[in-house]
C-alpha cells in the first residue's frame, strides 16, 4: 500500500487508550480553555484522525506564512495549506497566556466540551501584512465575498501553536456512524477488501451522473481495483446540499449502478475551504494518507464563483516538485452526455461537438432543483433524482 505522505506509518493524533483518554479528558476540564473556530476543531478531528501525517498540532506564524508562501514545512516537505488555530481577544485570558497546557472547546457541540488539549509552544498576534499574505497564497484573493476567506478573515488574530492530544472526533461519529472513517481505518478497509490500486473522488455535492462515470473512467484508465467516495461531512456555504442527503443519494448510486465490492463510501470531518488549486494539493495529501494511489482531479474542483479558472486545480500540480506527492493524480476534463453517443463522455475522448453536448454540472443540477423542476436522465440517476427532489421539496414547505 502507497506510504503516507512523509512518513513510514500513519500519525493520528487521536488518544486511542481509553483510560489515557479518560484522564485527559478529566484533566481537560480544569484547564485554562479557549473557544476554539469550526475550522480549527475540523483541523483537530484530521490531525487525529491522521489524515494530517506528519503533523503533530498547529503551526505558528513562521511555520505558517512558509506553508503559504513556498508550501513547505520547516524541514522542507511539501503541505499546501496553512493549519492554524486563531483565536479572537476575548479567548486570550491571563489564564490562558500563563498556561503551559490548555483545553481546545469544540464550537460546533453543544456545551462546548474539549476536543483537545494543547501543549502551548507559542502565543503570537498576525500583522494585517500576515494575515493578507496567508489569505492571499491560501485562497488565491482577499476578496470577502469569497466562501472561504471570511472564515479565516474575521477569527481574530492571536495564533496558538503547539502539539495537540485529541479527545474526540467532534459530532463526526455520531451524526454519520456509517459514513465516518478516518484514514487508519481506511487503510484497513482497504487492506481488508484486497486492494491494491485505489483511486479516491473527492465531493462536497450529491454526485450526478457525470461524477458517476468520472469514476468509472478513472477506474478503467488506471486499471483500479476499487474507488473510495470520500465525502466532506463538515460545514458548506449557503445553498450547499447537506451532509445526509448527499450521502443517501450517492449511496443510492453506488447500490444500483456499480459493481459489488468495487467502491467503499466513506466520509472525513473537515470544513470546507473552497480554496482552488491549493485545497486540491491538501485533498491529494490525505488521500496519500488514506492508502489511495490516484487522485481524481476534475472541473473547478474545489472551487467557488468565478476565483478560479477550471483548471487551476489540477495545473498547479505541474507547478510542485514532482517527488512532493507519491500519489497519482487523473486529470479529468469536461464530462457531458453526448446526444451522438448517447452516453456520458470526457469531450478530450470524443469526436464530437459542442452542439451535440449537454453539459452536466453540480450548480445546474441545484439550479433544476431549486426551481422545483425534475432532473432529467442525463444529469441524475431517478433513485439520486428522488432522494434530492425530495430534500429541496421538503425545504420549500418549511
Amino acid at each position: 500500500m502507497i506510504k503516507p505522505h512523509g512518513a513510514e506509518t500513519l500519525q493520528p493524533l487521536y488518544v486511542s487508550d481509553d483510560a489515557q483518554r479518560a484522564e485527559l479528558t478529566k484533566a481537560a476540564e480544569q484547564l485554562p480553555s479557549v473557544l476554539i473556530s469550526s475550522g480549527a476543531a475540523a483541523s483537530a478531528v484530521m490531525l487525529a484522525s491522521g489524515y494530517f501525517t506528519p503533523l503533530t498540532g498547529y503551526m505558528n506564524i513562521a511555520e505558517a506564512t512558509r506553508v503559504a508562501a513556498d508550501m513547505k514545512l520547516p524541514n522542507g516537505l511539501f503541505w499546501p495549506v496553512p493549519v492554524m488555530n486563531i483565536v479572537p481577544d476575548e479567548q486570550l485570558t491571563d489564564a490562558v497566556k500563563n498556561a503551559d497546557r490548555i483545553a481546545l472547546r469544540d464550537p460546533n457541540v453543544d456545551g462546548n466540551p474539549p476536543i483537545a488539549v494543547m501543549q502551548v509552544s507559542a502565543i503570537e498576534t498576525l500583522s494585517t501584512e500576515q494575515k493578507q499574505l496567508l489569505i492571499e497564497k491560501t485562497f488565491g484573493t482577499t476578496d470577502p465575498e469569497h466562501p472561504g476567506v471570511p472564515a479565516f478573515a474575521d477569527v481574530g488574530n492571536n495564533v496558538l501553536s503547539g502539539p495537540i492530544e485529541v479527545l474526540n472526533y467532534s459530532y463526526f461519529r455520531e451524526d454519520f456512524p456509517d459514513t465516518f472513517r478516518t484514514a487508519v481505518e481506511i487503510r484497513e478497509d482497504i487492506a481488508a477488501r484486497g486492494w491494491d490500486t485505489v483511486v479516491a473522488f473527492q465531493t462536497r455535492n450529491p454526485m450526478h451522473r457525470a461524477h458517476e462515470e468520472l469514476c468509472k473512467i478513472a477506474q478503467r484508465e488506471v486499471n483500479a481495483d476499487g474507488v473510495l467516495i470520500h465525502m466532506l461531512l463538515g460545514k458548506l456555504k449557503p445553498g450547499d446540499i447537506p451532509a445526509a442527503v448527499r450521502d443517501a443519494s450517492i449511496r443510492a448510486m453506488v447500490e444500483h449502478y456499480f459493481p459489488e465490492n468495487t467502491v467503499s463510501i466513506t466520509g472525513y470531518g473537515f470544513d470546507m475551504l473552497y480554496a482552488g488549486p491549493r485545497e486540491a494539493l491538501l485533498h491529494a495529501v490525505f488521500r496519500q494518507n488514506c492508502g489511495a494511489t490516484h487522485f481524481i482531479v476534475g472541473r473547478d474542483h474545489a472551487g467557488a464563483g468565478a476565483y478560479y479558472d477550471k483548471f487551476d486545480a489540477q495545473d498547479i500540480f505541474d507547478e510542485i516538485p514532482a517527488d512532493a506527492l507519491q500519489i497519482g493524480i487523473f486529470r479529468g476534463d469536461w464530462t457531458v452526455w453526448c446526444n451522438k453517443c448517447n452516453e456520458i463522455v470526457m469531450m478530450r475522448d470524443c469526436p464530437h461537438g459542442d452542439d451535440d453536448y449537454f453539459n452536466i454540472s453540480g450548480t445546474k443540477q441545484r439550479e433544476i432543483l431549486a426551481a422545483g423542476e425534475p432532473l432529467p436522465p442525463e444529469i441524475a440517476r431517478p433513485e439520486v433524482a428522488e432522494i434530492l427532489m425530495e430534500y429541496y421539496q421538503s425545504e420549500a414547505n418549511a
